[in-house]
């Protein structure tokens, strides 16, 4: 006579047990980390089943968003930069005032037109270019911040297979800005790298460059180099140009703090020998 044979006990007599991770492979990770709080919350103010949903795409809509800004802002590589309220519009002699502010609004970037800031060192320009930047960052765009320098350099690859892959990463984002262009010279085969971008990215994607040559100089930039006239044609077709003049800002800072340094100077020398003691004879 067969008996009757125990039902085995569930090992995991709690269905939530395995729900954060069930989450986590939807991609609704804030939900399953706050998930016993988020139940409490549902239990305590006794939402309907449509009410925990709305939470639930809220909390990871907001977690979302946050995360791709987090992305975009480690692939832009800004680095550290002071915000357009500290600049100073009276320093430079010259400078358009309302088309920096126009660009700011990035309305360039729905054009796919492209923005040049040309000026001398230290006159603000990287510090325009990298608060564009980071206005097109937050409005969602993916953005790429590179100096002229470093993207010759990943681009000088050996294998052409590296080097195609390399050109359509450059090309991909809807804002590439590139600092300091005219600071070092380059050999041809870097004029053709550069306008390999250039060319990828023509009325498609906007690039932001700064330089601080103009363009009549920039055979100086890239010596022997026969591509020069197309990349610039490319280039400025459409496009906003900011010429910005004057002396570098830097160097008034260095004359301010020297002259803050002297003007302390005699001042501790007098409060030392005020405070020194009298010598007895």
């Amino acid at each position: 006579m067969n008996s009757l044979k125990t039902p085995k006990k569930n090992p995991n007599p709690n269905p939530n047990d395995d729900l954060p991770a069930q989450l986590k492979r939807l991609g609704l990770l804030l939900t399953a980390q706050r998930l016993d709080d988020l139940l409490a919350r549902a239990a305590s103010q006794r939402w309907s089943p449509h009410q925990l949903l709305e939470e639930v795409a809220r909390v990871e809509s907001e977690d979302l968003a946050r995360r791709s800004l987090e992305r975009r802002l480690a692939q832009a590589r800004l680095g550290r930069f002071k915000p357009m309220a500290d600049f100073d519009w009276h320093w430079p002699r010259k400078i358009d005032r309302p088309l920096v502010e126009r660009t700011l609004t990035l309305d360039f970037l729905t054009e796919a037109r492209n923005c040049v800031l040309i000026g001398s060192n230290g006159l603000g320009k990287t510090m325009i270019a990298k608060n564009i930047a980071h206005a097109a960052i937050l409005a969602g765009h993916t953005v790429l911040f590179r100096t002229v320098s470093d993207l010759l350099a990943d681009l000088d690859r050996d294998s052409p297979g590296v080097r195609r892959r390399k050109f359509r990463f450059y090309a991909r984002p809807a804002l590439l800005a590139l600092d300091e262009v005219g600071y070092l010279a380059y050999d041809a085969h870097a004029a053709d790298l550069l306008f390999e971008i250039i060319n990828r990215r023509y009325e498609r994607n906007s690039t932001l460059l700064t330089t601080n040559r103009a363009f009549k100089d920039w055979n100086t930039v890239f010596p022997n180099a026969t591509c020069i006239a197309a990349l610039l044609d490319r280039l400025t077709h459409h496009a906003d140009i900011t010429l910005i003049e004057g002396t570098s800002y830097r160097v008034r800072e260095s004359e301010l703090e020297a002259t803050a340094r002297k003007k302390a100077c005699p001042e501790r020398s007098a409060g030392t020998e005020r405070n020194a003691p009298a010598h007895r004879s």
